[in-house]
């Protein structure tokens, strides 16, 4: 039986009616006590220590027409697919900046972003980055097995919204429509050996506390079925992006701050991801109460940090390629969203040491197994 079978029969543990009893509308003084208890947990099982990671977006190409994302393939945008040399160009600007983890994201589009492409680029950055993770378009067991091989340790898959009714609205053509399939995809990856499994709601698709119901419930099953990876959620919200697709929900910054903790004190030992999608104030004040890991001085856009792939910029109008009389010299391809939180990674490393705590650029190595 997989997730999918458990979503569809909607059977809530105590836990699970444990963190909806968290969820439901707080006095100011009940959430201060959520609070309390959820940096106590933290520390318990953290210490005060955030992992930093940066995105390396790869390429903007995809076939999917999804009404919520800059990348759509109905969007007419700038696009490119970086080459292996240009990746590791971006790579080792992140890594000059101190990062030691990377995740590798790209849309999906298998003429451009193959199995044996995304195989080159962890080959070729392995050497270099002992923290490798993707957030690529879902793949059999089969073909996720020589990715992990190669050097990648993590896979991130967000369901984007748990709503069934409500995916399909949202994903109106390309193999993304496949709700059931992409449900499953922690559950493939974790059998081809991914040592990391993230997971997460885009909030503003549908119901907020729904979905996060809906996120609890899946983490709950993955802790219990693929309980040999590390685990970690995140809850990101909407962001503009081409297309100006409008949040049909809303997740108010008290709520963000409730579901952090209650996330926390629900499943404390797992992971909880904060994106540079949330604004500076929030994501400082979130620091102490169940965050683990965030991302810092991100782009969004293929060659976003060398400007690499700029020659090599297409528009696209509704997946088809259209010439231009004459791409402007600073032109830079399209990002999926706009971020938020635009600090450098010095400076919130800068932030994290003087609020106590420490940033982790590095807590995985290869030749840890080799020893074994």
């Amino acid at each position: 039986m997989s997730f999918v079978d458990h979503l569809s029969r909607n059977e809530k543990s105590p836990l699970i009616r444990r963190f909806e009893g968290l969820i439901a509308p707080k006095t100011d003084a009940e959430l201060e006590a959520m609070a309390r208890t959820s940096r106590a947990l933290t520390m318990k099982h953290f210490g005060k220590t955030i992992r930093l990671f940066a995105p390396i977006y790869l390429s903007n190409e995809c076939i999917n027409s999804c009404k919520y994302c800059g990348f759509s393939k109905e969007n007419p945008i700038l696009r490119v697919t970086l080459e292996v040399d240009q990746m590791l160009l971006e790579a080792r600007h992140l890594l000059n900046e101190g990062f030691r983890n990377l995740l590798l994201v790209a849309g999906e589009h298998p003429k451009f972003v193959s199995t044996d492409y995304l195989e080159r680029c962890i080959t070729a950055l392995a050497p270099e980055v002992p923290g490798i993770s993707i957030e690529v378009a879902p793949m059999d067991t089969e073909e996720y097995a020589p990715l992990v091989r190669a050097g990648a340790e993590g896979l991130i898959v967000y369901q984007e919204t748990y709503h069934k009714p409500t995916y399909a609205q949202l994903h109106l053509s390309g193999p993304k429509k496949n709700f059931e399939y992409r449900l499953e995809t922690p559950e493939r990856a974790y059998a081809a050996g991914f040592r990391r499994i993230g997971i997460g709601a885009l909030i503003g698709l549908w119901n907020w506390r729904e979905e996060v119901v809906a996120l609890a419930m899946h983490a709950e099953y993955l802790l219990k079925h693929c309980w040999k990876s590390l685990l970690t959620v995140s809850v990101p919200r909407l962001r503009p992006a081409a297309g100006e697709f409008q949040p049909l929900d809303w997740l108010g910054d008290r709520e963000f701050v409730q579901v952090v903790c209650a996330l926390r004190i629900c499943f404390p030992q797992i992971g909880i991801v904060l994106s540079t999608r949330e604004p500076a104030e929030l994501r400082d004040s979130l620091l102490p109460l169940g965050i683990t890991m965030m991302s810092a001085g991100s782009l969004t856009e293929p060659g976003g940090y060398t400007g690499q792939g700029r020659d090599s910029l297409h528009h696209t109008v509704k997946g088809k390629t259209v010439a231009l009389e004459q791409t402007p010299a600073d032109a830079v391809a399209t990002e999926q969203f706009a971020i938020s939180d635009e600090r450098s990674a010095a400076e919130i490393a800068e932030l994290l040491r003087a609020k106590g705590f420490e940033p982790v650029w590095k807590d995985w190595d290869r030749n840890i197994l080799a020893a074994v």
